[in-house]
């Protein structure tokens, strides 16, 4: 670990700089002429710090060399009950009006981000260039929603043993692994311990993914979107993916075979199967 910290110390660092509009906080690295904003999964979204900023920016060093900056967003903090993930797409229309000149060039949205990046495209086209969706769809699956569900209950009740425990079943949902999530669950748990997202956000989230479906909104669609899913992603099976793909306009699906939903999200493919695709696909203004 003290060799990776060092490494990335000795590099040097593209420009950061950290704010709070529209009720969220963000995070800027680099200063290229084009504009890529990511919207992070969750339930729950945070702007990284420390060791998680030296991280997070060797993953984005690919998209800074191709000359993009990138933009990071929470969701808007203290959201009121009800609060749908279309409002949040509202919401990050507002932020992209007020911080980003009125444009995203590229909007990349992972996994709970990828859900209202769908009604970013849809409700707010004015905004949005191009769209890539990692790890969402239009429904999340019935396993997806209860697990996500009680992973932010518990979190909001300051459980994170459990809520450590919980998570893991994204990486090993298989029952026979029951023992090894309530073993580990403590250590993983100590993530949490700190966290900045509001309570009350959390289960704003978890119920806005609850009730979310966004089919009606496809056709609306028409700026070019990519979607990469996992082949193993029991949060957005394939068939979810392949079921909105076909209701976009002008959609290209991508699919990591035997990849679940978190080795999908952080794979060492992702940079360059994205900037491909940027390449090949023009700016809709």
């Amino acid at each position: 670990m003290s060799r990776l910290v060092g490494s990335l110390q000795r590099r040097e660092r593209p420009p950061r700089r950290t704010g709070v509009s529209s009720g969220m906080e963000f995070a800027v690295l680099g200063a290229g002429p084009q504009s890529m904003l990511f919207l992070p999964g969750g339930p729950g979204s945070e702007v990284a710090t420390g060791l998680m900023a030296a991280l997070e920016e060797r993953q984005l060093r690919p998209y800074l060399a191709a000359g993009y900056a990138t933009w990071t967003t929470t969701r808007r903090r203290d959201m009121p009950a009800g609060h749908t993930v279309a409002d949040m797409a509202r919401d990050q229309a507002k932020f992209i009006r007020a911080e980003m000149g009125g444009r995203a060039d590229v909007v990349v949205g992972q996994s709970y981000g990828g859900l209202i990046a769908l009604h970013l495209a849809a409700d707010h086209p004015d905004v949005v260039g191009r769209v890539v969706i990692v790890g969402a769809a239009a429904r999340v699956s019935d396993w997806g929603r209860e697990v996500d569900g009680r992973w932010a209950r518990l979190r909001a009740t300051g459980q994170h043993a459990r809520a450590g425990s919980t998570m893991l079943e994204y990486l090993l949902p298989d029952e026979r692994y029951a023992w090894l999530r309530r073993m580990a669950g403590p250590l993983a748990g100590v993530a949490f311990r700190g966290g900045r997202t509001p309570a009350g956000d959390l289960l704003v989230e978890a119920e806005a993914e609850r009730t979310f479906d966004a089919r009606e909104a496809l056709s609306r669609i028409s700026v070019p979107v990519l979607m990469v899913c996992g082949g193993s992603d029991r949060f957005f099976p394939p068939p979810l993916v392949e079921e909105t793909a076909e209701a976009i306009d002008d959609c290209t699906t991508l699919t990591y075979q035997g990849l679940g939903h978190i080795r999908t999200i952080s794979s060492s493919r992702l940079p360059q199967d994205i900037l491909g695709w940027l390449d090949d696909r023009p700016t809709v203004r």
